[in-house]
């Protein structure tokens, strides 16, 4: 008898099969009983009848509690009516763990107990489904980078310098001397850039926020490409290449979860596709016919980014940041040193920036400029500044944070769903 998985449980029509997972929901008619049953790969529908399996199995199953652990046998029949169009004719039901009363019931509870129970919580059809559709951006964002010929470079977790700004930096002793969480990948990257060409990184990175919106969280993955030879008009080409490349996938393989976390997959196809672009100056034009009360040279909040996107159907590019608020490794626009050759990719429906990334300065001079301008220890950047004095190109790239582009695609209230086990604030366990 084939052991085989409930997604592919269509390619076994008609025969007898073998299943071990979990109770997800049981309930009976008389002599019928009706099981829905997962194993982490979907949920399949069994039926068994008293007459049929006898009185010992309908008598263990009338016992079964939820996700208590069990294996199943029977014919797999198809049935447009039943969850993935297939159900199971049960003819055997081995229990392996009865559980006495489940932590998480079909109740309604509050997010506090929810994450306190993570653990078992990510065990539910919602959750389960977001973190389906987190594994296809992920494997399709690989798939992307991998198919148009870069080469997937590590980058270290512990660093000796501040990528993205002092203040937000995870400290730690490091045998005898500090060490930081990465905050990103990138200065690595462009290292790894000028041996391959085309490189990405692809890892956790951290930021010690104090901040507790809907889309902050203290530990995040992040995927970096970073191209020699790339000015930001092609750097924006990638991105937008990237995330029609996820919402396509995500559209032909996760149908099911997309339903079940009622999105709508019209609203997605209409993200697709060449993006809208606006310089940083026309986004502040923007903001002050709205009624905003900004000046040109602030950095866009949450209120401002999505009141930008809302102006528009697809992610919108805003590109040229002022130099003062960008780090100092972006390089600055020829015909206006006020401005750097930055970009940012807002998402629609509220979900702000999800890419953020930029031409890179490659004269030496100016790079040395700007670290002395921003005090940065020179000593700890010294294997960085190489790079401009070996080979110098120009080059570019950017990071994609996958938990925001997981709750844009997924339309979820807050960043904590998209990620197994979130970090924020005062969320540490489990």
């Amino acid at each position: 008898m084939e052991k085989i998985l409930v997604q592919n449980a269509g390619k076994f029509e008609g025969q007898k099969v073998k299943l071990n997972g979990w109770v997800y929901n049981s309930r009976r008619s008389g002599k019928i009983g009706f099981l829905l049953f997962r194993d982490g790969t979907g949920v399949m529908q069994c039926i068994l009848v008293k007459n049929d399996v006898g009185e010992e199995i309908f008598e263990n199953f009338k016992k079964l509690t939820q996700e208590s652990a069990i294996s199943v046998e029977g014919e797999v029949v198809k049935n447009d009516r039943a969850p993935g169009g297939f159900e199971l004719l049960l003819s055997n039901l081995e229990t392996h763990h009865l559980i006495d009363g489940y932590p998480i019931t079909p109740k309604e509870h509050g997010t506090e107990y929810l994450m306190n129970h993570r653990h078992l919580w990510i065990r539910s059809k919602r959750q389960h489904a977001i973190l389906r559709i987190r594994h296809e951006i992920i494997k399709a964002t690989r798939d992307f980078f991998d198919s148009n010929d870069f080469t997937l470079v590590d980058t270290p977790i512990f660093t000796s310098n501040a990528c993205e700004g002092t203040t937000t930096l995870f400290e730690t002793e490091y045998f005898g001397e500090s060490a930081y969480l990465s905050q990103s990948g990138q200065l690595y990257g462009e290292a790894n850039a000028m041996a391959f060409g085309r490189q990405y990184n692809f890892g956790p990175t951290f930021r010690a926020e104090k901040s507790k919106t809907r889309r902050h969280l203290t530990e995040f993955w992040m995927v970096e490409p970073e191209i020699a030879y790339c000015e930001l008009d092609e750097n924006i080409e990638w991105a937008e290449k990237l995330i029609t490349f996820i919402i396509d996938r995500v559209i032909s393989n996760k149908k099911i979860e997309l339903e079940t976390l009622e999105r709508n997959v019209e609203d997605l196809e209409k993200f697709k596709g060449e993006f809208p672009k606006i310089s940083y100056t026309e986004a502040v034009d923007i903001l002050q016919k709205g009624g905003f009360d900004f000046e040109w040279g602030g950095d866009f909040g949450s209120p401002e980014e999505t009141y930008i996107a809302e102006q528009f159907d697809k992610p919108v590019v805003v590109h040229r940041f002022p130099t003062a608020i960008k780090a100092f490794y972006m390089k600055r626009d020829s015909e206006n040193e006020k401005v750097v050759l930055g970009m940012d990719v807002l998402a629609p429906e509220g979900y702000g920036e999800i890419i953020g990334g930029a031409q890179r300065e490659d004269n030496l001079d100016f790079l040395l400029e700007r670290i002395e301008h921003e005090k940065l220890p020179k000593e700890e950047f010294e294997w960085y500044l190489d790079l401009r004095r070996f080979g110098s190109v120009h080059h570019s790239g950017f990071g994609m944070g996958i938990e925001r582009v997981v709750a844009w695609i997924c339309k979820l209230p807050h960043v904590r769903e998209t990620i197994p086990y979130p970090r924020m604030i005062q969320t540490l366990r489990p």
